[in-house]
């Protein structure tokens, strides 16, 4: 693991530490990887509906292209 140096909203930090105390995560450390992983996660999740929505668009423009459920 690479260690890193960042600045941080001391708001940010309590609710961090808080956090910490409710026992939602070991430190803080902990807590902020698993914040980045759920960013992550969301733009992952971002960007396969954008292909669903530009696979629904296109099925609209060539319903022909469609695959029926039943031949999968």
């Amino acid at each position: 693991m690479v260690q890193v140096q960042l600045r941080v909203p001391e708001k940010m930090i309590k609710e961090i530490d808080k956090w910490i105390a409710e026992g939602r995560f070991k430190n803080r450390s902990d807590a902020i990887k698993t914040i980045i992983t759920m960013y992550e996660e969301r733009e992952k999740t971002r960007e396969f509906y954008k292909m669903l929505m530009e696979r629904s668009k296109e099925s609209k423009e060539k319903p022909e292209i469609l695959i029926p459920l039943e031949e999968i």
